[in-house]
Order: structure tokens, then C-alpha cells, then sequence
């Protein structure tokens, strides 16, 4: 386990009910973060580090981590350039147009992953809830992002843990799940998300910065237009709209 900060590994956090937020870095994580803060969590954040190449956003979700009251920042290295598989993992190219379909940059059992971790920490915790930041309005369509795929590890949950079979199973929240990527943007800003911050960017460079032309920069992009706020991503160049 890699620490982005020293986080505590007590239960107690004052008076404040514990959560586990899943924090990748970037703009729909970032917001959920801070939602659960405002909502009064004690917050402990947990990161990915699953192989992806876009690794400058494991920098981003630390500094998020800190920068938005988080408790404490955990990042768990599981390799799955092991199994391939998806354009974010393997030799595949990451598409620069819409497609068809479940796209390339779909990461087999990714968030299954994040999600077992986060509720292994959650237990450690004792935590009352874990929070995503899956949305199933303006996204890529991946299957798990879905509130049925979520509904699904919420029984899981309760059947895993000490807290569910003791008849307090721990909460999946999923507070983006039915908004629009704009109401995830005005909502993150009216919270204080510096969302120059993030990288959302399927293939930033080194320095975090977009390249403006994949599909999730696509939808970032018209998330702030359609929210009728400017655009703060540090591009690599001019965005190419497509």
C-alpha cells in the first residue's frame, strides 16, 4: 500500500460519522468528495493505483484528498495491466471520436475492485458509508456505473461484512448518479471544488495536463458549457472539438 498521506487507522473521528470515499482524481470524484464532507463524514479517501496511464491523476486525488478536508489519503496498487483488456491498461489505442457501444477505455472489474477495497477499509474503520462517484447520465457507458450493477454490491455489502450480518450494513452512496455532468459542476463549485484541479484526461500527460480530444475531455468539456461556467482543464494544446 502506497500513502499519500499518513492517514489514521483509529475508529474515532470526534463526533463525526466515517465515511470511505473512492477518489481517483478527477472531476466526479472530486465533487463526491466534497459532497460527503459537507454532509458531515469524517472522510477517508482511497485511490487506485490500477496501472492506468493516465497516472497523473493519482497525484491530483492526493492533493484533492488534502485540499478538500479529507481525514486522511490511502492509494492500493492492483496491477490489472495484468489481465489487459481496456485502452487505459493495454496497447490499444484511445479513441478520439464517440463509438458505439461499450467503449475501449472500459477497465474490466475496475470499480468492482475499488469498491471490494474501499469496503475492506470501510470495516477497518468501522465506517457507516462508502461513497462513489459513478454517474450514469452524461458518461462513457460503462456497466459499472449503473444503479443496478450499485444495488447489486449493496446486497454484497450486507451479506460480506461483520456490519451487515450483525444487521448494520454500511451504505454504497452514489450521490451523482442521477445528475447531469453540468449539475455535478455548478454542485462541485458551489462547494469549493477547484476543479483546475482534476484530471478527468483518459491520456493527460505527466504534468496532468488534458488533451482535449478523448471522450472523457469531450464530456467534461460540455459539462461546464452546458453548466454556463469556463472551463479551467489545463489542455496540452487548443481542445480539437469532435
Amino acid at each position: 500500500m502506497k500513502a499519500g498521506s499518513e492517514p489514521s487507522t483509529s475508529n474515532h473521528d470526534g463526533d463525526r460519522p466515517i465515511a470511505v470515499v473512492l477518489l481517483s482524481g478527477g472531476l466526479d470524484s472530486a465533487t463526491t468528495l466534497a459532497m460527503a464532507v459537507a454532509r458531515g463524514f469524517a472522510c477517508h479517501t482511497l485511490a487506485l493505483d490500477y496501472g492506468q496511464r493516465h497516472r497523473a491523476e493519482l497525484d491530483a486525488a492526493a492533493r484533492l484528498s488534502s485540499s478538500l478536508g479529507a481525514v486522511g489519503h490511502r492509494s492500493v496498487a492492483v496491477d490489472l495491466r495484468r489481465i489487459g483488456g481496456s485502452a487505459l491498461t493495454d496497447e490499444v489505442e484511445v479513441p478520439e471520436a464517440p463509438t458505439e457501444g461499450i467503449p475501449v477505455t472500459y477497465v474490466p472489474a475496475r470499480n468492482t475492485v475499488m469498491l471490494a477495497i474501499g469496503l475492506g477499509l470501510a470495516e477497518t474503520l468501522e465506517a457507516e458509508a462508502l461513497f462513489i462517484g459513478v454517474n450514469a447520465v452524461d458518461y462513457s457507458g460503462y456497466p459499472d456505473c449503473r444503479p443496478q450493477y450499485i444495488a447489486a454490491f449493496q446486497e454484497l455489502a450486507g451479506l460480506a461484512t461483520k456490519r451487515g450480518v450483525e444487521g448494520h450494513p454500511l451504505t454504497v452512496e452514489t450521490p451523482l448518479i442521477h445528475l447531469t455532468k453540468a449539475e455535478i459542476i455548478r454542485r462541485g463549485t458551489q462547494l469549493g471544488v477547484d476543479y483546475a484541479e482534476t484530471v478527468s484526461c483518459y491520456q493527460a500527460d505527466d504534468r496532468g495536463r488534458a488533451c482535449g480530444r478523448c471522450d472523457s475531455c469531450r464530456i467534461r468539456r460540455d459539462g461546464f458549457a452546458a453548466a454556463g461556467i469556463d472551463d479551467p482543464t489545463r489542455y496540452c494544446s487548443p481542445p480539437l472539438i469532435v
